[in-house]
């Protein structure tokens, strides 16, 4: 009896012991006074009031935006998510600010730092600081994906096209290349798959980028251990050109028609239409300056790579999340906010400025590229001789993947670029 009774003291001191620290039960370790609305006034008056403590310029360093952009985000966010709009507890006390909790998850993502670093200055504990993050992500994505996640419009295209054809390069409307993303906490049981030849698991972000660094296709979450061809194998970068529901594109070089847009890529990629790669060894004088230009502007994706890291050191260092969905809204929201600060940093007169420019590239020449909405509703015998193959959808395949293409798109467009240079040195 006395064994017994000894038994069941200790399963009832275990069972109590359960609850300790969660809920209303007894044992519950008292709330610690963080002076979250007093420290919450001082964070306004360090940035969100009319004469703040720190500038413009140091509200840009440290929010990674500017303040017009912050409170744009912040409106929607409050529309849109009800976690964002300040409440009152039951006993009346007042939570936590707005700008409290995107601080703390702009601080996570722009800084790296952990959620438990965000106490002294937000105010907010470990578990509040991860709910912050996790909240803001999937806000922002669910907000902003279909317009700073899409392909390029027709209006997009022609823009792209036009400032590319001033580079010498007609028909290319960016760049392509991959990027690791080291990933600390990986299960272990998926660490061999994730694990490329450094033997340390990441995960691969695959970009197209234009000349002014915004990301028009992001694909997310292939292993470490594939390659780019890996990548480019599961990517949906040309479903809607396949498709048959992309803009179309006619350009005329070296008295040849093209209608495949095309992307800068490194030696990896294969022969396809839709790439144009550098030429190895080169010995002519035209295949030299062909290949330093296309090297060159090749850069303008890894000139992203490195703007997107230097703003949100988060995707610098290796990923601490556990769950492969957290990681993939945190690439996401990175890449989103990225193409928002682009956007609302962009010169207003850079629109203006290109139109002249094309006002009078076209008093001294005809355009070389076109583009019209799309394959349907228009007569395929005005695009061009190659339009016949663009009517089913394993012609469309076939012709991305043509080697022919690709050697008659690089021949071209090493002449054109010797005939560029000639004319701008003229």
């Amino acid at each position: 009896m006395a064994t017994n009774a000894i038994i069941i003291a200790a399963v009832v001191e275990k069972s109590g012991n359960q609850h300790r620290g969660s809920g209303s039960h007894p044992g519950r370790a008292p709330n610690e006074e963080r002076l979250r609305e007093e420290r919450g006034k001082g964070m306004l008056a360090d940035y969100f009031v009319d004469r703040p403590v720190f500038k413009d310029w140091e509200f840009r360093t440290r929010y990674r935006m500017s303040l017009n952009l912050f409170k744009h985000i912040s409106t929607d966010l409050c529309q849109y998510d009800r976690y964002f709009v300040q409440r009152s507890d039951a006993t009346g006390k007042v939570g936590l600010l707005l700008e409290q909790k995107m601080t703390a998850a702009l601080r996570m993502l722009g800084y790296c730092v952990g959620a438990d670093q965000c106490a002294e200055y937000c105010q907010m504990a470990k578990s509040n600081s991860v709910a912050a993050l996790q909240r803001f992500t999937r806000g922002i994505v669910d907000l902003y994906s279909a317009e700073y996640l899409r392909a390029p419009t027709a209006a997009d295209l022609r823009r792209l096209l036009a400032k590319d054809e001033r580079r010498g390069f007609p028909g290319m409307i960016g760049s392509i290349d991959c990027m690791h993303w080291q990933w600390k906490n990986c299960p272990t049981g998926w660490a061999g798959e994730y694990s490329g030849r450094k033997q340390i698991p990441t995960i691969i972000l695959e970009v197209v980028a234009s000349y002014d660094t915004w990301i028009w296709h992001t694909f997310f979450g292939m292993p470490g251990s594939f390659n780019d061809l890996n990548v480019l194998a599961k990517s949906p970068l040309f479903d809607e050109l396949t498709a048959g529901r992309a803009p179309l594109i006619q350009f005329q070089v070296n008295n040849r028609f093209h209608s495949l847009r095309y992307y800068l890529a490194n030696g990896i990629y294969p022969r396809w239409a839709t790439f144009l790669k550098t030429i190895r060894n080169p010995t002519r004088p035209k295949e030299i300056e062909f290949a330093k230009a296309q090297e060159g502007y090749r850069k303008d994706v890894e000139k992203c790579f490195g703007i997107l890291q230097s703003w949100f050191g988060i995707v610098r260092g290796a990923a601490r999340e556990w769950h492969k969905e957290d990681l993939r809204y945190i690439m996401l929201i990175c890449i989103i906010l990225h193409n928002m600060i682009v956007e609302d940093e962009r010169p207003e007169d850079s629109d203006d400025e290109l139109e002249s420019d094309d006002e009078e590239d076209n008093n001294m020449r005809p355009r070389i590229a076109e583009v019209w909405e799309g394959p349907t509703g228009r007569d395929f015998d005005h695009v061009g001789r190659d339009a016949h193959h663009m009517n089913g959808f394993m012609d469309r395949h076939q012709q991305i993947r043509s080697e022919h293409s690709h050697a008659n798109l690089q021949e071209d467009l090493i002449q054109h670029f010797w005939e560029f240079q000639g004319n701008r040195r003229i």
